[in-house]
């Protein structure tokens, strides 16, 4: 029942068996994607501002300057992003908290190319 090495293969039997069943299926090769899988990169300028008037002394980051077809996705992913609460307030996103920095370092590493950290 062993085989000569010394190991019990519960297989062994099983092995001559296999000549005579007909060929499965061919494994499918994945085509290569004709498109970036990821979303496409932030261009223009964005520009980042911390604010505090008007928001009963909290300190928001008021984000500027991103696609407004992309407003409600990027606001979303960067709630997750970032850990924070976000919203879209008209063509911008506020994020609760002074993130400026966090914002601008986060929104590089999505691809955009110039972004403007105020104060």
């Amino acid at each position: 029942m062993g085989d000569k090495d010394g190991f019990n293969n519960p297989f062994a039997a099983l092995k001559g068996m296999a000549e005579g069943l007909p060929e499965g299926p061919k494994a499918k090769t994945p085509e290569a994607p004709t498109e970036p899988s990821g979303p496409p990169p932030l261009h223009g300028k964005i520009v980042l501002r911390r604010e505090k008037k008007g928001r009963g002394g909290k300190t928001v980051t008021r984000v500027s300057g991103l696609p407004s077809e992309r407003l409600k996705e990027l606001c979303s992913r960067m709630k997750k992003g970032l850990g924070c609460g976000a919203k879209v307030e008209g063509e911008d996103i506020v994020l609760l908290g002074s993130l400026t920095d966090r914002g601008a370092d986060w929104l590089r590493s999505e691809g955009a190319r110039e972004v403007v950290v105020g104060n």
